[in-house]
């Protein structure tokens, strides 16, 4: 199933405003969603944490050549720091004790973890992103690999976004040290 919603940027103004009311705070201007151009595939989903409740969102945008997505979470979401992110191969965050079922992370072609890896990286490794002093985080990453089609995210089983307790090294099997995996978003 494909997304596609209109380049308007009243609802893209209308979904942030509803995010931040979701999250009983306003979002910085800089993470206002902003209009998708014409041709790209969106796609939006909540992020809950070990508890099953909502602490932000992820907003999908996916090109020709990159999938660019935001991480948007509310003061209190996570504990402040760094924070490995992947995506894993099954659309599931149901288990919230430990987010198990989403499995291991998107690895089409076998590529060890890590984005600083030789042999690597797999196609769930992301960057880190910080979390700020009152858990709030705002960033922006790129991948390669692609909402839909041939390897994508919202294949037959989906995806999901796995957000852990420490900083990915971007080296070290399987996970890069980084932890527990503390807040999920379903891709599917």
């Amino acid at each position: 199933m494909r997304f596609h919603l209109p380049a308007g940027a009243a609802l893209w103004t209308a979904l942030g405003a509803a995010l931040a009311a979701a999250l009983g705070a306003a979002l910085p201007a800089a993470a206002q969603p902003q209009a998708a151009p014409a041709g790209l595939q969106t796609y939006d989903a909540p992020i809950v944490n070990t508890k099953g409740e909502p602490i932000g969102r992820i907003q999908i945008r996916d090109g020709a050549n990159t999938l660019v997505m935001r991480v948007l979470i509310g003061p209190g979401g996570l504990p402040p720091g760094w924070h490995g992110i992947h995506f894993h191969a099954v659309a599931s965050c149901s288990d919230t004790a430990g987010f198990e079922q989403s499995k291991a992370h998107v690895n089409h072609d076998g590529s060890k973890h890590g984005l600083l890896n030789s042999d690597g990286p797999d196609e769930g490794d992301l960057p880190n992103v910080y979390a700020n002093p009152d858990g709030s985080v705002n960033a922006e990453v790129s991948s390669e690999t692609p909402l839909t089609g041939e390897g994508g995210l919202k294949d037959a089983d989906g995806s999901a976004l796995v957000i852990h307790a420490g900083e990915d090294d971007h080296a070290t099997q399987p996970i890069g040290h980084a932890g527990a995996r503390i807040a999920c978003a379903v891709i599917k």
